[in-house]
């Protein structure tokens, strides 16, 4: 992999780079989540919670700058320690400002130590003191100024005082003016890396971003909050999101765990694709099924990654055997495109990318009215919909409602008992002839109403027990003389009309008869 396949993203303005280093549990990730405005960054009792260096896009008068919460810097270096004060040390020398936080109730000798590691770079520094929380503590302000430094504020990041004076200061260091809107945000292809603990995640993210910007061990767990970088391939600017690894509710024992765990989940919605890790000498296991499931489930891209192929041994076909083994054992993701990469050797890294930016295009992709109608016309007419207690099932026309997630509509006749295999023969033929065979789809079905002009006579009125329209007016009925209608006399036809006079004149005769 070259320098020309990634770079750099391709921002026009750099954005500043505001840096906060501290001491654990002095209230670093406190104070980065009130900044952006969201809870973002772990927060808990427990020191040492905050590891990578979490950047973030944060408006600071309607400015974008880059915030990043560093992990606490220790004396006493066991375990990740070492590894996490090293990465927040050497973020030192990229920053524009850095907010150097102190606790206003002590100085402990990790304080003393980035004091002095901080006189270089004074000019940039802007001593943040947390914790005051009380009118009582403001005085305690003061003691800070022996330190030497030009600018020093008290704040509470836990109840937000102060925050508007150390944002007004920001602006000034930074040399900016107050603007009245916001400014726009660069459009980018979002990617979450997911999957379980020690599949390369990390690794993988570090080489897209060109920088070591998630600390990478062999230890499970390592990476807690969710990581950012920015990186551009083929003239396209995307974000990377490395998240933690997720395990099996039972196997999750402490609370930072927990919260890692979720904060992975919920980054399936800030993402526009998924990159799903998959260890090769491991396989897709039951846990990568779940993840999947949730991906499918918000309409997100999906794409699997069998990593570390540069371990495997033996037969030349391996890693087809696993992509066969996947699509047997997992056909819910049979749409899902698979490659194979090695994180550590850079094998496969163009094809991969090359592979999400299709499947982005295909989740943004609309397909006009006319055209989904003229395809449904050849559907229906290749396999007619099935017949029903009622008769035939009909549909009657479809339309795209939506992208990103990708959601179709279609009208029918009748929605009770709508057969559900030709529900999938509809999503089959999107994906087949319409451009969207490596996204997951829906489909809705509705059920046509009447059309007004086909019933512009209007329903057939009420009628009372008499026969009578209860909508019509009451007919009113005034006093008077009753008159008898006269009757209709309906004309016969002749041979009827001479039969009567016949029986006139016979009973005419009788009669003159009987009086003699």
């Amino acid at each position: 992999m070259t320098d020309s396949i990634i770079s750099q993203p391709s921002d026009n303005k750099r954005m500043p780079i505001v840096t906060i280093i501290g001491r654990p549990n002095v209230g670093k990730s406190t104070l980065f989540n009130r900044l952006i405005g969201k809870r973002l960054a772990i927060t808990d009792p427990t020191p040492g919670v905050t590891r990578d260096p979490i950047p973030q896009r944060c408006l600071i008068g309607n400015h974008f700058i880059t915030l990043i919460d560093s992990g606490g810097v220790k004396q006493e270096l066991e375990g990740l320690d070492e590894l996490v004060t090293k990465k927040s040390l050497s973020l030192i020398a990229k920053s524009d400002i850095v907010l150097f936080m102190l606790d206003c109730m002590e100085i402990t000798a990790e304080d003393e130590i980035l004091i002095k590691y901080l006189r270089p770079y004074t000019d940039r520094v802007l001593l943040v003191v947390n914790k005051i929380d009380t009118p009582a503590r403001e005085d305690l302000l003061w003691d800070y100024y022996k330190f030497g430094y030009q600018r020093v504020i008290g704040i509470s990041a836990e109840h937000g005082n102060n925050i508007g004076e150390l944002e007004d200061t920001l602006l000034g260091l930074l040399e900016l003016e107050q603007l009245d809107e916001p400014e726009e945000e660069p459009e980018t292809v979002k990617i979450a890396i997911l999957g379980k603990p020690n599949t390369g995640k990390s690794t993988l993210t570090n080489l897209l971003v060109g920088d070591e910007v998630s600390i990478v061990s062999e230890i499970a767990g390592t990476t807690r909050d969710v990581v950012r970088g920015a990186f551009s391939f083929k003239g396209t600017d995307f974000t990377v999101l490395d998240t933690a690894g997720i395990r099996r509710k039972s196997r999750v024992g402490e609370d930072v765990e927990y919260y890692s765990v979720n904060r992975a989940i919920k980054t399936i919605d800030e993402a526009d694709v998924v990159v799903l890790m998959i260890d090769s000498g491991i396989g897709l296991s039951d846990q990568d099924k779940k993840i999947a499931n949730l991906i499918v489930r918000r309409g997100k891209g999906i794409v699997m990654v069998i990593n570390k192929i540069d371990e495997l041994e033996g037969l030349e076909n391996e890693v087809n055997a696993i992509k066969d083994k996947i699509r047997f054992f997992f056909p819910i993701l049979s749409f899902a495109p698979i490659c194979a990469i090695s994180a550590l050797e850079g094998q496969g890294i163009s094809a991969m990318l090359t592979t999400v930016w299709g499947v982005w295009k295909q989740l943004n992709k609309r397909i006009g009215t006319s055209n989904i109608n003229d395809a449904l016309k050849d559907w229906t007419e290749s396999f007619t919909p099935p017949r029903g207690s009622l008769g035939h099932f009909k549909v009657m026309y479809g339309t795209q409602v939506s992208i990103t997630p990708v959601r179709f509509l279609f009208f029918v006749n009748r929605i009770k008992d709508f057969p559900e295999i030709y529900e999938k023969y509809l999503k089959n033929c999107i994906r087949k002839d319409l451009g969207f065979a490596n996204i997951p789809i829906e489909i809705s079905l509705r059920e046509r109403k009447r059309n007004a002009s086909l019933n512009a006579k209007g329903d057939k009125p009420l009628l009372s027990k008499y026969g009578e329209d209860k909508d019509k007016e009451p007919v009113k009925h005034t006093p008077g003389k009753a008159h008898v209608k006269k009757k209709n006399n309906k004309p016969g036809n002749v041979a009827s009309l001479d039969k009567r006079i016949k029986q006139v004149r016979k009973n005419a005769k009788n009669s003159k008869t009987k009086k003699r």
